[in-house]
């Protein structure tokens, strides 16, 4: 039997009842109301937006592209259809590339997967400075997103479809923009110098750090182990939830090019998510 101190500590009254009544703590969450996620996404990026403008590359920089910018709709639209409601998982990425994002507005955006498995197809504007080796052409792009190609054909090969994919998952970046060079190299967030390094870190670290709480994941794990960093820079270690790494499936990778779809699930496994 329990003392009423120890209901006290356990319990929590339900003051709409016209008597006392009380409900497990743990139980809570169920009876919070319905966080509108999408609103609070489109407020995150909002001000991820505006911080951003005010951030300055040097050399060897030359171009930098914001797709939340120009490929905004098809963001929102991604938003819209897969991010009501909280996640277990949510999985980080760096930054776009050149193929994905960059064209379309949907992290790791291969092209042919967001439209025709996400079902996402949106008008997509230009960046105002482009690059002449880099241009944008949306969902026209020919080009393959190939860490895209492998992270959205591993999520269609194993779920099947994206809502069931998206029931327990979602996937962000942690930084925007695509930084390129002269010669229309990527340069990313990793190589930049202190004092242009810092800034960025702190505006990515602020929206990422609100994005991962709107959704209160078990898991949030980097893909790669520079999104992984950010992630355990931001929250430490936190009882609530368990942070750690997959490997990122870019083609530079000798080891994603060896069955990465397997590499995936077994890191995942590993980490208790399946």
């Amino acid at each position: 039997m329990l003392d009423g101190g120890a209901v006290a500590g356990r319990l929590q009254p339900l003051s709409s009842f016209p008597f006392p009544c009380y409900i497990p703590l743990d139980h809570q969450r169920e009876l919070s109301p319905v966080k509108d996620t999408v609103l609070e996404l489109k407020n995150i990026t909002d001000q991820l937006v505006h911080d951003l403008s005010g951030l300055k590359f040097g050399p060897p920089v030359t171009h930098v592209y914001q797709p939340l910018e120009y490929a905004r709709a098809s963001w929102d639209l991604y938003c819209s259809k897969y991010g009501q409601g909280n996640r277990r998982v949510i999985l980080v990425g760096m930054n776009p590339g050149p193929f994905g994002m960059a064209q379309v507005g949907v992290p790791f955006g291969e092209v042919s997967l967001v439209r025709d498995w996400l079902e996402i197809s949106a008008p997509i504007d230009r960046p105002k400075n482009e690059h002449p080796k880099r241009q944008i052409q949306g969902f026209e792009c020919k080009r393959s997103e190939v860490s895209g190609a492998r992270l959205w054909g591993w999520a269609k090969e194993k779920f099947g479809t994206p809502q069931a994919f998206f029931k327990d998952f979602f996937v962000v970046n942690w930084c925007p923009l695509v930084m390129m060079e002269e010669s229309g190299r990527n340069r990313t967030p990793d190589k930049l110098p202190v004092d242009e390094r810092t800034p960025l870190e702190l505006v990515c670290d602020h929206a990422l750090k609100a994005t991962i709480e709107l959704f209160d994941p078990e898991f949030a794990i980097g893909i790669g182990a520079f999104a992984e960093s950010r992630v355990r820079h931001i929250f430490g270690k936190t009882p609530n939830m368990t942070i750690g790494r997959v490997l990122h499936p870019s083609p530079a990778s000798p080891l994603a090019n060896k069955d990465w779809p397997g590499q995936m699930d077994q890191a995942l496994k590993k980490l208790g998510v399946f």
